[in-house]
């Protein structure tokens, strides 16, 4: 299928989002490089065994290159397992093996680097020496590892609800859903509810459900002009999709879809909806 201009400009948006995430974590380690060279120069230097300060800024930069040259590593795995999708926990099976070899190469990589900048000057590194203290090196790069997914899912969710989906008129409104490199595109008249799922929603259809990266929130403000109304805290449904209401003594009720299926509502949003008025069967 031919990509709309909208989709070049989506493309385009996710990828200068992700270049600024890289950005912003390089000037991040390169303020914490710093901080760490002046750090090691003056400690030395208190405790009697001062130290030249190329030493320190070798030791600190080429961990931080490293680190900044698996950025996107982290973040492809991120995208093709976040750790908010279903099932609960999933993500670790391709996560934990992955922050392992995470750490080996980084002081694999960062050995090798500083051995090349000790030869340079004509002085000796031992390129195997942080491998050597891996199990020390191991213990941050897993909190390493795991604060960049974590920022980088909050990056991708913020960055995600602050995007306002265009519609080009004249055109069938779709959602496209993204799963690796496939795109599929949903259209919008035949989703009958959706249903949220962590930062996910599922959209419930006639067909078997889509899983769709995007808030309930974001989701409610796109499908509000497609007549789409929140019944539940994490439950949308399409007004023309419903045969009938049945209020329970809770005040709660129950929504009947023209498929038979049947859906819990919650009784904060039914004067909201208007539920009372839109269906039959009450």
């Amino acid at each position: 299928m031919e990509a709309s201009p909208s989709d070049d400009r989506g493309e385009g948006r996710g990828w200068r989002n992700d270049a600024t995430f890289v950005l912003v974590f390089a000037l991040f380690t390169l303020a914490i490089v710093s901080v760490d060279v002046f750090t090691v120069v003056h400690d030395r230097a208190a405790a009697g065994r001062p130290v030249s300060a190329w030493e320190p800024l070798t030791w600190e930069l080429t961990s931080g290159l490293v680190l900044v040259a698996l950025l996107p590593f982290a973040m492809a795995l991120s995208r093709h397992r976040p750790p908010e999708r279903p099932p609960r926990f999933g993500w670790l099976a391709c996560h934990v093996p992955a922050a392992l070899l995470f750490s080996l190469v980084h002081v694999v990589a960062m050995g090798g680097l500083r051995w090349s900048a000790y030869a340079l000057v004509g002085a000796f590194y031992d390129p195997l020496s942080p491998l050597g203290d891996w199990p020390y090196e191991l213990r941050k790069d897993l909190l390493v590892y795991a604060g960049l997914v974590a920022a980088y899912t909050i990056w991708r969710s913020m960055a995600a609800s602050g995007a306002t989906p265009a519609t080009p008129e004249g055109e069938a409104a779709a959602i496209e859903v993204r799963s690796g490199a496939r795109r599929l595109f949903v259209p919008i008249d035949d989703i009958l509810w959706v249903e949220a799922a962590g930062n996910y929603v599922e959209l419930h259809r006639a067909a078997a459900p889509v899983l769709h990266r995007a808030p309930l929130s974001q989701m409610e403000r796109r499908l509000a002009q497609a007549g789409f109304v929140r019944i539940h805290r994490s439950r949308l449904v399409r007004r023309d999709a419903i045969a009938a209401v049945e209020t329970r003594p809770s005040g709660d009720f129950v929504v009947r879809l023209v498929t038979g299926q049947t859906l819990l509502g919650s009784r904060r949003f039914r004067t909201a909806t208007r539920l009372d008025r839109g269906a039959a069967g009450d």
